[in-house]
């Protein structure tokens, strides 16, 4: 008797925090770029936004174009963009990032005004967040540590996050993350994941990498890859990744926010990429509930 009232007491002492962390299971967001549909063959943006909401998606990510699609750039047009605006809302679909890209061969004072419309431009179309790349060559550094802090307290202003997605070069992995977020300094400026291009630009542990910024990271770009170098159009579970492992660390680091598909395996027809898209969505919505 004694036994069992001890047991019961420190159940009745057990904090509620402590039974929710042991729930299996996240429902983060998950969303598709638009890159699965303009690979290796363009099949223009409708096809993707299509073939997002087809394969079963609620957000989309406008990563890539083609030369008939401005999207957020800075030569979009109002008229184009309450277009492109409608052509989304059309097909039900939530736009949750826009690609901002840097002209490193430009003044600073024109690079200023092209990202400024881009973070605008970005903002009409109803985006919360909005991508950087950083840049691969260290002549370029200084530039873009210096358009950033530019960038960051302008875009706050608009509503718009600033984010880096690792891509090697001044983004490799840890150490070169943790050096952009000193060097621009300002909280609105995190990080979007990126496990598959750590091992393509880096060869390293996407977890290990992870670790030290678990608590900046805002946002998720997910894709496979095979090898440093290798590919990344892949289904995803076919590649280095551990995807239960990442995302386990990003549980435990609280995040909160959207992952999006970024590649799928390759695809000869749009309904092709269609099909992969779908799959790899399904793949995440497995490991979610599972860890």
């Amino acid at each position: 008797m004694k036994t069992s009232v001890t047991a019961a007491a420190l159940a009745s002492l057990a904090p509620a925090s402590l039974a929710a962390e042991s729930k299996k299971g996240v429902h983060w967001p998950i969303g598709c770029f638009t890159r699965p549909w303009f690979e290796k063959k363009s099949y223009g943006l409708d096809v993707a936004l299509d073939g997002t909401k087809s394969a079963g998606y609620e957000w989309v990510g406008l990563l890539r174009g083609d030369a008939k699609d401005k999207l957020s750039g800075p030569d979009a047009t109002q008229e184009y963009l309450e277009g492109l605006k409608k052509r989304i809302a059309d097909r039900g679909l939530k736009l949750n990032m826009c690609a901002l890209r840097t002209r490193n061969e430009l003044p600073m004072e024109d690079q200023m005004k092209q990202m400024r419309k881009q973070v605008d431009n970005a903002r009409f179309l109803g985006a919360e967040f909005g991508l950087t790349f950083g840049v691969d060559g260290p002549e370029h550094f200084d530039n873009y540590f210096k358009l950033m802090r530019e960038t960051a307290p302008y875009a706050q202003e608009k509503g718009l996050k600033l984010v880096l997605k690792p891509h090697g070069g001044a983004s490799g992995a840890a150490d070169e993350i943790k050096k952009c977020l000193k060097e621009v300094g300002h909280p609105n400026y995190k990080i979007w994941f990126d496990a598959g291009n750590i091992i393509y630009y880096t060869g390293k542990d996407p977890v290990e990498q992870l670790k030290p910024i678990v608590q900046h990271v805002t946002g998720f770009c997910a894709k496979d890859c095979d090898k440093q170098k290798g590919s990344v159009l892949l289904e995803f579970g076919t590649g280095k990744v551990n995807f239960p492992a990442v995302f386990r660390e990003m549980k435990k680091g609280g995040f909160n926010g959207p992952v999006m598909v970024e590649c799928v395996a390759p695809s000869e027809s749009a309904e092709q990429a269609t099909e992969n898209a779908r799959k790899n969505r399904e793949y995440l919505e497995k490991v979610f509930a599972s860890i």
